[in-house]
């Protein structure tokens, strides 16, 4: 165990071990605050603006290299403050996401060069909403305190709410605003109500007092369950907005359609990816708390809600994809199908033994690693999407046809990237879907295996929306002229067919890297009490008995 943990978790920490702790946090608002200033100096040209914040990731992704060495075999690392714990962690997950975050902020810049970035007059306030959404997410992996997470949501909601209806000039794109605007204000309404619920009953905000107590309201003649309950779901309402899961999901393809092709592009992956995340380590705080197997029976009535909200969310959304002549709408209900084929995983937690601390969780492994090959997946479809749109001023599957003879560079990738979606061999889309089902499987258990049928059904009615993309592009024709997009365009989408294909082939090396993000999360850690003693607690940063008086359910 790394001493380094335990003298965080007493509150001993130096300043300066925090603040490094902090770094690709503390870097990104630096990036951030840098764009402010930047056209003060260099005026608001585009490349001036580009260069900031390229030079700011870069800075970022250095500093996430930097933390990943110092963590990645001490398990969680939590910063506390006094008297407080868990407010914000650094441990393998968060610093896992932050990765991808980076990268997929990258990926979404290069296609916003490629088609917006000549006519955009406003490429400050553009990044400073990218970024400013990008940190809330980076945060929203990184707590499970629930006033922190509330903040860090609202950071993300804001700013993606003024940046899909950031062009002006797009009454469409400013409707669906306006929609996401208020689900987004009714979510967080419900969301709260629901926390403070959970503050009225456990005395605490933080998560780890929560699941003690549900844990031990749900005990033979433990009280106050009906009241719990309606908190916990409320306060599950505002995740599954940010993840657009039914029936949260209204706001979603409104806002695709209606958003530039590059935000609805970031929002598809991102947002959904940080709404997930959390509810990971919600789940593994959950887990924690229970402390042993005989105890985790207890959280399957949990597990049974999010499956199910996983398989409705899944279902609807391939059923509503069929009737769709927009592509982005389309893709807008298949990222919703995705969205509840990765809350599956999350199921996966309740099986999980806290004492096996130092394993791998199948789980986190397979959440991690569909999320890497969703990033490429979407950035791939959606790139190719926008590249026929810029140049024919549709996204209509009309404007798709015969593009295996008018654009065949932009065909081809199109075709791996949905072939991918769908989940089959020899793409990486097929092993996102594969790892899931086999830590589904797995469990043994009633819930596991009916998820991997649900998954497994899914996946065929997903494959007809799907191939009428591809059926119009290579057995439809027309007389329309070929389409000729800007070539860093069509290097982008190649880019992510080609990663698709190389992630199937490294499908094992991948597994293992996802896996290393997702080992050590249960190591012990040693937290002081009031009295000055030692306790040994067995789990991520929770808050220790000794610094919360936290009511009883038969109080």
């Amino acid at each position: 165990m790394d001493s380094a943990v335990n003298t965080i978790m007493s509150g001993s920490e130096p300043i300066g071990r925090q603040l490094l702790l902090l770094s690709p946090l503390l870097a990104l608002v630096a990036t951030l605050l840098a764009v402010v200033v930047a056209p003060l100096f260099a005026g608001r040209g585009v490349r001036p603006v580009v260069t900031v914040v390229l030079v700011g990731l870069v800075v970022t992704f250095l500093a996430v290299l930097r933390v990943t060495g110092e963590v990645a075999h001490a398990g969680a690392a939590g910063l506390l403050a006094e008297r407080l714990s868990g407010m914000l962690i650094v441990d393998n997950l968060s610093l896992g996401y932050m990765f991808i975050l980076l990268v997929f902020l990258v990926g979404v810049m290069w296609l916003w060069w490629t088609g917006s970035a000549p006519t955009e007059q406003d490429a400050p306030e553009f990044f400073i909403l990218l970024l400013g959404s990008a940190l809330g997410m980076a945060m929203m992996a990184s707590s499970t305190n629930l006033l922190f997470i509330v903040v860090a949501m609202e950071t993300a909601s804001l700013s993606s709410y003024a940046i899909v209806g950031f062009d002006k000039k797009n009454p469409v794109g400013a409707e669906a605003s306006l929609k996401y605007v208020v689900f987004g204000g009714i979510s967080a309404a419900i969301m709260l109500y629901g926390i403070s619920l959970l503050y009225g009953l456990c005395g605490s905000l933080d998560v780890a007092v929560v699941a003690r107590y549900t844990l031990e309201a749900l005990q033979p003649g433990g009280a106050n369950v009906i009241v719990l309950t309606l908190g916990l779901l409320c306060f599950l309402a505002g995740i599954a907005f940010k993840m657009s899961a039914v029936p949260f999901h209204f706001w979603c393809p409104d806002a695709f359609e209606g958003a530039k092709i590059e935000v609805t592009t970031w929002l598809s992956v991102a947002s959904k990816a940080a709404g997930l995340i959390l509810l990971a380590r919600l789940a593994l705080t959950f887990c924690a708390a229970a402390g042993n197997q005989t105890a985790i029976p207890l959280l399957l009535p949990l597990a049974w809600v999010v499956g199910i909200l996983a398989t409705i969310t899944c279902t609807y959304g391939n059923f509503c994809a069929y009737k769709q002549q927009s592509v982005k709408r389309l893709l807008a209900y298949s990222s919703i199908a995705h969205a509840g084929y990765m809350m599956m995983a999350v199921t996966v937690f309740v099986y999980v033994d806290p004492q096996r601390a130092p394993t791998p969780l199948p789980g986190i492994g397979a959440l991690l690693t569909y999320v890497v090959i969703y990033l490429f997946m979407n950035l791939g479809a959606f790139g190719v999407t926008g590249l026929v749109a810029w140049e024919t001023g549709s996204d209509k599957l009309e404007a798709f046809t015969g593009l295996a003879r008018r654009a065949p560079w932009l065909a081809v990738p199109m075709v791996i990237c949905l072939v991918s979606l769908v989940g089959l061999p020899p793409l990486a889309g097929f092993i996102g879907k594969w790892w899931i089902l086999l830590a589904l499987g797995a469990t043994g258990g009633t819930l596991g295996w009916l998820l991997v049928l649900v998954m497994v059904l899914n996946t065929l009615i997903s494959l007809f929306y799907y191939m009428r993309i591809v059926v119009r592009m290579g057995l439809h024709d027309t007389e329309a002229g070929p389409v000729r997009p800007p070539v860093r365009g069509v290097v982008l989408v190649n880019v992510c067919a080609a990663a698709l294909i190389a992630l199937f082939v490294l499908a094992y090396p991948l597994k293992d890297l996802t896996d290393r993000f997702a080992q050590a999360l249960y190591l012990p850690v040693v937290s002081a009490t009031q009295d000055g003693k030692q306790a040994v607690v067995s789990g991520l940063p929770l808050v220790s008995d000794g610094y919360v008086e936290n009511r009883r359910p038969s109080e």
